[in-house]
């Protein structure tokens, strides 16, 4: 399997998915958009992974990457319709390309927090073997507010609602981190808009966040690893 892979930060990669990548035999491309890199034929792949990135989806100005990437992700969903994992940033701009909304929100959620599937995520296929109630890895400040047409909610809690959701057949957005490695807390605390967003939603809690996340690394990794094997079965039912 090819995949090919939106990155906007060097330190905001796939993470633990590059080891069970790597053990499966696939063959993986990383664009580095915010560094200018070029997107390739899309028709090459047959899965496309936005991860994370500090900057905001209504930034074109700044970012005018965003443009042809909102657009490359479009056209990936509806006219190839092929299988999408989007991962905090990349969940966001899954959303805008397809029509919502997404905007601040009042308090960035940051560190951990659980997060409940509803009766669409425990019915769908990418979450089978997940409990109801999730101990998830969080660093946003923005959030889906407005869903585009026929996109389905799988996660919430009270601070996001739209924590994962589905459009279409096997198109998927997580605004929580499954991806995180033993460096995922120290590497994004030194990008300066993470530490700010750090500190403001935990305040003097921030200082224990890295001791805090290593040790519930090993079940994040379980976790992260029945995503990917049902991740396989999905791409293996899918014909491209």
């Amino acid at each position: 399997m090819r995949i090919l892979v939106f990155q906007h930060l060097a330190v905001e990669h796939p993470g633990v998915f590059r080891e069970f990548w790597a053990e499966a035999g696939h063959e993986w491309d990383v664009v580095e958009l915010d560094e200018g890199g070029t997107i390739p034929d899309l028709e090459l792949y047959s899965l496309l992974v936005v991860m994370g990135g500090p900057m905001d989806v209504w930034e074109a100005d700044k970012h005018p990457w965003l443009v042809p990437e909102i657009a490359a992700i479009r056209r990936w969903v509806k006219e190839l319709g092929r299988p999408y994992l989007g991962i905090c940033f990349g969940h966001q701009l899954l959303t805008v390309a397809l029509g919502g909304v997404v905007g601040l929100m009042a308090t960035p959620e940051v560190g951990l927090t659980q997060v409940e599937l509803t009766a669409e995520g425990r019915a769908d296929r990418l979450l089978a073997g997940f409990p109801e109630v999730i101990e998830t890895f969080q660093w946003h400040g923005a959030e889906a507010s407005a869903l585009p047409a026929g996109a389905v909610v799988l996660a919430r809690n009270a601070a996001c609602p739209t924590q994962a959701i589905r459009w279409g057949k096997h198109a998927y957005g997580f605004q929580y981190h499954v991806e995180i490695t033993p460096s995922t807390v120290a590497e994004w605390g030194a990008v300066p808009e993470y530490q700010a967003s750090l500190e403001r939603a935990l305040g003097g809690a921030a200082a224990s966040l890295e001791a805090d996340v290593a040790a519930r690394l090993p079940a994040f990794r379980i976790a992260a690893a029945r995503m990917n094997e049902n991740l396989e079965g999905l791409l293996a039912a899918t014909v491209i």
